[in-house]
This record gives C-alpha cells, sequence and structure tokens, in this order.
C-alpha cells in the first residue's frame, strides 16, 4: 500500500463569470500583484494542472490531503482534473473542520474505507487539558480536524496542525493540545498504542526544534517519525521564500510495530511540482513550472511504501 500527504495550498472551487474555476495553489484570494486579472487566472488553471499531475505521478493508493475547501472542490477536481491525468480515487472525504477559511483536511483512496471519522469537535475538557488562556474550556482543540481513517485494516490520522509563529507562545500552546489530542484520538480507536499498526500523517507545521518538540505527545514512546530514515539533507518538504529556509512541516509517523515489520519503509519526496526559487532541489521539474508560480502547491508530495 502506498500512502501519501500532500498540503495542496488553498484548493478551492468558486463560480465566477457563470463557469466553475478552481484557485490556484495560493495563499490569498486576490491575485498576485504582479499578474493582472487575465494572467492570474491563468495561473490559477495552470497551478491545478500541476497539482492533479503530481499526484497522479506519485501513483499512491491513499492520499492525505491538507487546504481542500469542501467535498464539492474535491470531488471537482478528481472528475475534471485527476480523471483527465489518469488515475481515479472512488474513495473521497471532505468533512468540515474548524478553519474559518473552511481549509479543511481530506482523504482520497483507490481503497474502500472501513470508517470516516471527523474529530472536529474534541473540546479541550474532552482531554483534560488546560486551554491557552483566553479561550474557553468547551472550545474545540484543533484549528483543522484530525481525520481519523480506517482502510484495508491499517488506522490513519490525518493531521493539519497550527502554524507557530516566532515567538507567539499561544500559537504553541494550541499546536501542543493538538498533539495530545491526537495521541487521545489514537489510544482510543486502536487496540495497542504500540502494537498497533497506525500512522499519523499530515501537516504538523514543524519548522524549528521547538516545533519538533510540541510534537513529542505524538511521538514520544509510541511512533517514529519516518522521514528521520532519510538523509538528513533530503528532510525538506517546503522553502520559505522570505528566509531563503528549508523545512519539513510534512511528516508519516508510524506506530512501533508497524515502523518494525517495515523496517526497509523510507518516505520518498517529490519536488518536481515546486517554483524554481526553491534552487537547493536540482532534480527534475515540470516543464511548466515557473520561478514562483505556477507549482504545484508551495509544499512537496511525500509517500511511503508498506508492505501490508
Amino acid at each position: 500500500m502506498r500512502i501519501a500527504t500532500f498540503n495542496v495550498q488553498n484548493l478551492r472551487l468558486r463560480h465566477r463569470e457563470g463557469e466553475l474555476r478552481l484557485d490556484g495553489a495560493r495563499d490569498t484570494d486576490d491575485n498576485e500583484s504582479v499578474d493582472d486579472e487575465k494572467h492570474g487566472r491563468a495561473l490559477d488553471a495552470q497551478d491545478r494542472e500541476l497539482t492533479a499531475k503530481l499526484i497522479a505521478d506519485a501513483q499512491a493508493d491513499v492520499i492525505a490531503l491538507q487546504e481542500v475547501f469542501d467535498q464539492h472542490t474535491l470531488d471537482h477536481f478528481h472528475d475534471e482534473l485527476l480523471i483527465r491525468h489518469g488515475v481515479v480515487y472512488p474513495h473521497r472525504v471532505c468533512l468540515e473542520g474548524n478553519d474559518g477559511r473552511s481549509m479543511d483536511v481530506a482523504v482520497i483512496s483507490r481503497l474502500p474505507f472501513d470508517q470516516v471519522q471527523s474529530n472536529a469537535n474534541l473540546r479541550f475538557e474532552d482531554i483534560d487539558q488546560e486551554p491557552p488562556r483566553g479561550t474557553a474550556p468547551e472550545a474545540p482543540v484543533f484549528r483543522r480536524d484530525c481525520l481519523a481513517v480506517r482502510c484495508s485494516g491499517l488506522h490513519l490520522f490525518i493531521c493539519h496542525f497550527k502554524a507557530s509563529g516566532l515567538g507567539d507562545e499561544a500559537s504553541r500552546a494550541i499546536r501542543r493540545a493538538e498533539a495530545v489530542a491526537v495521541r487521545h484520538i489514537i489510544q482510543r480507536d486502536v487496540l495497542n498504542l504500540e502494537t498497533s499498526p497506525w500512522v499519523a500523517l499530515g501537516d504538523f507545521n514543524a519548522h524549528t526544534k521547538e516545533d519538533e518538540a510540541d510534537l513529542t505527545p505524538v511521538t514520544e514512546g509510541c511512533a517514529v517519525d519516518l522521514c528521520t530514515r532519510l538523509p538528513e539533507s533530503e528532510r525538506w518538504t517546503y522553502y520559505h521564500q522570505d528566509f531563503d529556509v528549508y523545512t519539513c512541516p510534512d511528516r508519516i509517523f508510524a506506530s512501533h510495530s508497524l515502523a518494525h515489520t517495515e523496517i526497509e519503509a523510507q518516505p520518498e519526496v517529490l519536488r518536481m511540482g515546486l517554483g524554481r526559487s526553491a534552487s537547493d532541489y536540482t532534480g527534475m521539474r515540470y516543464e511548466e513550472v515557473g520561478d514562483r508560480r505556477p507549482h504545484a502547491s508551495d509544499h512537496a508530495l511525500m509517500f511511503v511504501d508498506l508492505k501490508l
């Protein structure tokens, strides 16, 4: 089974000028200032062709996605682009989370799901955690969701943690609570935290050593970060354009038993769709990729093969 994770950077379907159109891989609702409206829309279409092309080339059986607007967007992207690029994912789920912009986590699969459960409504009081100052105990823990999926006997916990700004202790407190909540969900859903096969994957927004420390409730004593099996120079999936820094927010954490059984499983990172400004990557890129745009996303896609 090949499982993958990919932050598709604000995949949203809009009704514009009498047509349904997907936004491009960009962080704002407006076109970039360097583009006139017509050129900006053209980049949007090129971005999403590259997003679909990268997913098609990954040939994963199950893909955890982050930053998908809703189920309608996911289905449209599949039916209009992915199928045209030669891949079919008949099983697709995007449930509403807590992001005010509705940038939700999602999953697409060639294999049927045994179970799918949103955890967007999990509260701080449910996991016996004190909320950050100014946050009510009954407030939801996750800023998006932790989507729990069981597929072919494997439990997958799909995450997109809150970003932690430099020196922003409130944001870090939320991320630490999200990590505690993921562990709570895993303990609830699997027979044994250490011996059952499970994977937690997605965008954990771990960019610094401090961010790494926030993830210990997920990892300590129960999981192996499969990214540590990569050479250190290859452990990056994201390029910070403004700071010229390469980081690895995207992770695949495997339970101890699964990591032990899959001793040779090593993630592969597909960077062909990243903008050319990420110059540390010197491998093959899609011909259409530009300096910043068009691109498939500001994240690379990561996958791992498991012998389940």
